[in-house]
């Protein structure tokens, strides 16, 4: 059911989910499944799975531009989504936050990328889905760097088993003990430049291994999959309009009919959180705040248990708003709500061409290629000057009739040369760990407010000489990888891409063993504030190099069954 109005705001709920992306949507279907009446609040508008997805299938000649360009009139509304550099165009700019109406300071450059609509960022996310090992839930503490983590792969192991059945990944699995396997329908074939790369580097460096990436696309879907209406991949890599086959694992495709289907959900679009009702009585949360987008009107909403789900920065906004008697700084004990924020660095490597299988193509445009696990700080490797590790993701490609647009020409010749393919082509990006550091921070301001009058967030983030020694290495192996597979013209790149840009940001609300270290617990349960949850980045102890998507996934899933089994308990 959706619902927008007075005449129904009064209900009592079991649970309130807010935010409705990844980890929002998986926290509604589990609740929902476990026979919770569940609200799920959503501060954007709704967007409903293929109805609503209004470019997904237009050719360029269909947009005013081609799709090639924004006109300036639209685009002066995305001045920081536009730092991105590839995704405001004709057909994906309405997934985007109008920045205008969305400000933020940023006391150091922070490129906050944002969706505020139903589903959120699945409907634009990467969809690079690798599991968390050990050696990640480790490194803090070996490392004695921030604060432990409380959990470990044993305790995520199966939870990591049951959100891939569901969300469906393609992959092979590869024996790496730092990026545990887990259950795959069949890999994206590689192409030809794809199959010479992993060849080359298997065969020419004992110290790392090429595999094919592990994405959220449906390569052989299961019964499960195809009763949600979901479908194989096509192969368009038109992934950021919306998949109206339902092949890539978003909100609209998998969770919520999902969460639907069970008669237990409650979906409120144009709902903007702005806080927490604490009771000093009971030192519980009774429910929440809400600014009604369209209205300006202010609501509240009670039950019995909060799960957080709004996004690293959205979740810490609310919590850090969330003040009262007991709690004048917001919810929290620990001194740690709002530091610790980090993102993955990235758009560091190098691009090179092949001049060889100059009479081999491909077909389709697969939305997943290679990837090259992390090899620096492997137990039994040398020790690098720097800690934690990257890891790259492959993108190929062969030059077609784009490297033609604007050529002089008439007749048979220019059409030979139009219809023409190019060399292939190459980029090796690397994602690196970015570690916990205290002064890396969020904090509320009052220096400007966004269009309902809120405070905004203030960024006071950057870079520090761990990651910029990783970069360098990263540079230096991608150029080695690519001279090792006999490629041209390599050249190696640091774009000097800002915190956000990734748009993987963690931390600033973290997991750890006490209230003193932490904002959640070993369940993501709030230390102190026993029936609120958080499972989206803001828990993040830490940032391991793979994509962390998949992660917030099975913590979604694990907090919501712990969540259940202790109302059952009385204890929540």
């Amino acid at each position: 059911m959706n619902f927008q109005g007075k005449t129904k705001e009064a209900i009592q709920y079991d649970a309130i989910v807010v935010g409705s992306g990844i980890s929002g949507g998986w926290s509604a279907k589990e609740l929902c499944e476990k026979g919770l009446k569940v609200l799920l609040l959503e501060r954007g508008r709704m967007i409903e799975h293929v109805t609503d997805y209004h470019t997904a299938t237009k050719a360029p000649w269909e947009f005013p531009h081609h799709d090639l360009q924004m006109p300036n009139d639209l685009l002066k509304n995305y001045p920081v989504q536009n730092r991105t550099g590839f995704a405001i165009m004709e057909s994906t700019h309405h997934h985007f936050v109008n920045d205008l109406e969305n400000p933020y300071v940023e006391e150091k450059p922070f490129d906050w990328i944002r969706g505020y609509h139903v589903g959120g960022r699945s409907l634009m996310w990467g969809r690079y889905s690798f599991r968390f090992s050990d050696l990640d839930f480790e490194a803090n503490a070996k490392e004695g760097i921030a604060t432990d983590w409380p959990i470990r792969y044993k305790d995520l192991a199966p939870w990591y088993d049951y959100v891939e059945k569901f969300a469906g990944i393609a992959g092979n699995r590869d024996g790496l003990p730092h990026l545990p396997d887990g259950h795959f329908q069949p890999a994206m074939p590689d192409n030809c430049i794809e199959s010479h790369f992993r060849n080359s580097v298997n065969t020419g460096f004992n110290d790392r291994k090429v595999i094919s990436a592990r994405a959220a696309h449906l390569t052989q879907p299961t019964e499960e999959q195809t009763a949600l209406g979901r479908a194989k991949c096509q192969y368009r890599n038109l992934c950021m309009r919306g998949c109206p086959y339902g092949a890539y694992f978003s909100t609209q495709s998998a969770t919520l009919p999902a969460a639907r289907r069970t008669g237990n959900l409650t979906l409120r679009p144009h709902s903007i959180v702005n806080s927490i009702i604490y009771d000093e009585k009971s030192g519980k949360a009774t429910g929440v705040r809400v600014i009604d987008e369209q209205t300006n009107e202010w609501l509240e909403f009670s039950a019995k248990i909060i799960f957080l789900n709004a996004s690293a920065l959205g979740s810490t906004f609310i919590l850090m708003n969330s003040k009262s008697n007991r709690f004048p700084n917001g919810m929290d004990d620990s001194g740690q709500l709002g530091h610790n924020l980090m993102d993955h660095h990235f758009h560091v490597g190098a691009t090179a061409d092949y001049t060889k299988d100059l009479d081999k193509i491909y077909y389709g445009r697969h939305p997943a290629g290679l990837y090259v696990p992390r090899f620096r700080n492997l137990p039994g490797n040398p020790k690098q000057p720097f800690n934690r590790g990257y890891g790259f993701e492959v993108y190929t490609w062969r030059d077609g009739w784009q490297h033609s647009i604007g050529m002089d020409g008439m007749g048979a010749a220019f059409k030979e040369q139009v219809a023409s393919y190019g060399d292939w082509k190459m980029i090796l990006d690397a994602f690196g760990e970015c570690l916990p550091y205290y002064d890396n921070k969020v904090s509320l301001t009052d220096e400007i407010k966004d269009k309902w009058g809120q405070p905004v967030l203030k960024m006071d983030v950057h870079y520090r000489e761990n990651e910029a020694l990783m970069r360098k290495d990263a540079k230096e192996q991608a150029v080695a990888m690519m001279e090792k597979a006999g490629f041209s013209n390599i050249e190696a790149y640091d774009r000097q891409a800002h915190p956000g840009l990734s748009i993987h940001e963690m931390g600033t609300a973290r997991m750890g063993t006490d209230a003193k270290n932490s904002v959640f617990n070993k369940y993501n349960q709030h230390h102190v504030v026993k029936n609120v949850f958080c499972t989206d980045g803001a828990c993040m102890t830490s940032s391991p190099c793979q994509n962390p998507s998949l992660t917030y996934m099975a913590l979604s899933a694990r907090a919501a069954d712990y969540a259940v089994s202790e109302m059952k308990k009385g204890n929540l």
